[in-house]
């Protein structure tokens, strides 16, 4: 027993929490300000609550062997992905890219630091590995594991499907996804100052902690109510948003720049949009035309598409099932589970506040990720 892991095992809950503790550092929390929310996550009442949400008439066993292959984009995500595995007993190993940026080597330098506390059962059952493409490699691990968890787009969910699973394991994936904000503009412009700013500095951070290519960042903001009002409110949304940019030094380097007017006027050369703004490099905001989709691509750290509608419903007939999280700002809870009933899973998985877009939750992509990491045995007596 003392070999291996069970579900909710408390030596796993000791080193998520201890690594998480050294996350909320304030010197590493100031400079890497994401850590902060990762650390937050792997608390003991959330860990706690996670393990209890089980619950129901089965028993919870482990998985077995978990093969994470998270995106190069998003350092964060792996982290998330294999605590939860861990917790719920399993082994894991984690393909990291080579070409992941310094807050993956910030985060693996943390999780040595809590490993050399941990019991000697967590270093023996958990592995993050890194290689450049290697299909033998990749094959063999596909082989051996009893559950794949692919992050990171179409193309890397459709390549590693290439390599085959045993017959009784299974695929999670999580392909490529956009988001979008919704801003209700008379509730925008008579909202105090105070929460204008709360709101745009949510906003900042979730958009820009991974220059906007996190799945869950949004790209276009639909405004509602009448042009007047939305035209008002844009107004003052822009002011706000680029005095949170400029407060926080955002910059922007002259290659993104350059790729992010190719891309903002190539909008307005397809007649996709209207009218283009920049607020130096940091900021573009592009109006869309009247009828014009929303772009679901990338278009550059910064940049986001604006739209108008005249009510909360109109999104219904604008959603397309790759929408993940839609931020919001001035609407009843009461709008939002009738547009979530309304939309009847053709699109949007989660609809959190603005500021809310990169905070995790066990339930993703509309995927209870506890129970999809483990067994139901079904007892009968």
């Amino acid at each position: 027993m003392r070999g291996r892991l069970e579900t909710g095992d408390e030596r796993v809950r000791a080193f998520l929490t201890a690594f998480g503790r050294r996350l909320l550092r304030p010197a590493l929390a100031r400079r890497h300000p994401e850590l902060g929310s990762l650390g937050f996550f792997l608390r003991p009442s959330e860990l706690a609550r996670t393990v209890e949400g089980l619950g129901g008439e089965h028993i919870h066993v482990p998985r077995g062997l978990v093969f994470h292959v998270p995106p190069a984009n998003v350092d964060t995500v792996f982290v998330y992905s294999w605590a939860l595995s861990a917790l719920m007993g399993n082994r894991n190993i984690v393909r990291l890219s080579p070409r992941s940026g310094p807050v993956a080597g910030v985060i693996l330098d943390t999780l040595h630091e809590a490993l050399a506390e941990a019991d000697p059962v967590i270093g023996a059952t958990q592995r993050i590995v890194s290689y450049d493409r290697d299909d033998a490699v990749t094959a063999a691990l596909c082989a051996a594991c009893d559950l794949r968890v692919v992050w990171g787009g179409d193309d890397t969910v459709n390549a590693l499907r290439r390599h085959a699973l045993a017959t009784h394991a299974r695929d999670l994936v999580f392909p490529d996804r956009s988001s979008f904000a919704v801003i209700r503009a008379a509730a925008w412009s008579g909202a105090p100052g105070a929460a204008r700013v709360s709101a745009a500095e949510g906003f900042v951070n979730d958009a820009y902690w991974f220059d906007q290519a996190a799945c869950s960042s949004p790209r276009t903001v639909f405004w509602v109510g009448t042009a007047s009002d939305c035209d008002t409110a844009r107004a003052d949304f822009a002011d706000h948003v680029a005095r949170v940019l400029g407060e926080r030094g955002w910059g922007v380097d002259a290659a993104m720049a350059v790729e992010k007017r190719v891309a903002a006027y190539g909008l307005s050369a397809d007649g996709v949009a209207e009218r283009v703004e920049f607020r130096g490099n940091a900021l573009a905001d592009v109006t869309l035309a009247e009828g014009a989709a929303p772009p679901r691509r990338w278009l550059g750290a910064g940049t986001f598409t604006h739209a108008r509608i005249g009510a909360l419903a109109e999104l219904c007939a604008l959603v397309e099932r790759r929408d993940q999280t839609m931020t919001h700002f001035g609407f009843a809870g009461a709008e939002l589970d009738e547009l979530a009933r309304e939309l009847a899973g053709r699109g949007v998985d989660r609809m959190v506040p603005v500021g809310g877009a990169l905070s995790f939750h066990r339930v993703w992509d509309g995927v209870d990720l506890p129970t999809e990491f483990t067994r139901l045995v079904t007892v009968t007596r």
